[in-house]
């Protein structure tokens, strides 16, 4: 396919990006199956037709924010991405020709969609899953992991040490820290990190994540259950979960604790506990190809970056599980 274009010194015919991508390219599969129109529907509040210097329609825009995250591209990355990749022009919807965003749009953008907007979205794209059959709450894998904001803290610590502090710690940190909102967390004895929780409910029907939640690094995994814990079924969780604050999660939820018990622990069962993190096995992974570094300063912002992170994770377990390469069933439909 092909089309005529204007230019001032000479006429060109410039062919179409789609001719470019050959057919079992996965940004194909994924708009084969995701209608990103319908999907953007709920933006259509902050579209202007001057947003952006050339006018890019929302639909455009979010398109270059799911590639972001497929890519764990920056801002800086993407806005070269899409000038040079005819894969990415295709799946954002350019002409080869055609000025794409810089690096300043996809800034503004995400400040423009927000993480109240942005997790609506991603809650409506869930319901259209447990209405395909896709996600169902019978088992859900629930975890925590780390959210790296900044790997060294020694600059804050000497602001502390000459104001007077003895130690540089949660109770002070945010005196002295550039992000306010993190602070110090910690897994077992050796695991210690500043910065952010990411907490991950994951369906086991198909590894569709169901909900993602961020809180401050030093909240434990048990008492960050109750933000990502489904209506009934069973939680199937390690260590973490045994404990109070997540049993009672578990309880007002109506869901049944398939969390493997402390060793000293009452009803330990060396056998079942063996069989529950063989289930939990496959979805360890999930955590495993999620950048851990937090881009950006704020706990807001750290929670786009994580919304978006699940919302790339289901997108890829569509593509995994989905279809030929044109399945043309949207699953919006």
């Amino acid at each position: 396919m092909q089309k005529q274009i204007r230019d001032p010194q000479m006429k060109l015919l410039e062919p179409a990006p789609e001719s470019l991508i050959r057919k079992d390219h996965p940004y194909r599969k994924l708009l084969s199956t995701v209608n990103l129109q319908e999907f953007c529907t709920p933006l259509a509040g902050i579209y202007r037709k001057d947003f952006g210097r050339p006018g890019y329609n929302i639909e455009s825009g979010f398109a270059g924010l799911i590639l972001q995250w497929m890519e764990d591209l920056s801002d800086r990355e993407l806005e070269r991405f899409l000038q040079e990749n005819n894969a990415a022009k295709f799946f954002c919807g350019f002409n080869l020709s055609e000025k794409t965003p810089d690096h300043s749009y996809f800034s503004i953008l995400r400040k423009k969609i927000g993480i109240d907007k942005l997790t609506d979205m991603i809650n409506e794209f869930g319901d259209r899953l447990r209405a395909k059959g896709l996600i169902a709450n019978i088992f859900t894998f629930v975890d925590a992991s780390q959210m790296i904001s900044k790997v060294s803290t020694w600059e804050e610590r000497d602001k502390a040490i000459a104001a007077g502090e003895e130690a540089l710690n949660n109770k002070n940190i945010e005196h002295y820290a550039h992000d306010k909102d993190a602070s110090y967390g910690n897994k077992g004895k050796n695991k210690f990190w500043f910065g952010y929780k990411r907490h991950v409910a994951v369906c086991m029907r198909q590894g569709f994540i169901t909900a993602t939640a961020v809180t401050s690094a030093k909240v434990s995994d048990d008492k960050g259950l109750k933000e990502v814990c489904p209506e009934g079924g069973m939680i199937v969780g390690d260590k973490a979960y045994c404990l109070d604050a997540a049993q009672k999660a578990m309880k007002r939820k109506g869901c049944h604790s398939g969390a493997i018990l402390k060793n000293n622990m009452k009803g330990k069962n060396r056998e079942k506990d063996k069989f529950i993190s063989s289930l939990r096995m496959p979805f360890e992974g999930v955590f495993s190809k999620m950048n851990k570094r937090v881009r950006y300063v704020g706990k807001a912002k750290a929670e786009f970056q994580a919304q978006m992170q699940s919302l790339v994770h289901n997108f890829k377990r569509l593509i995994a599980i989905a279809a030929p390469p044109y399945y043309r069933s949207s699953i919006y439909n």
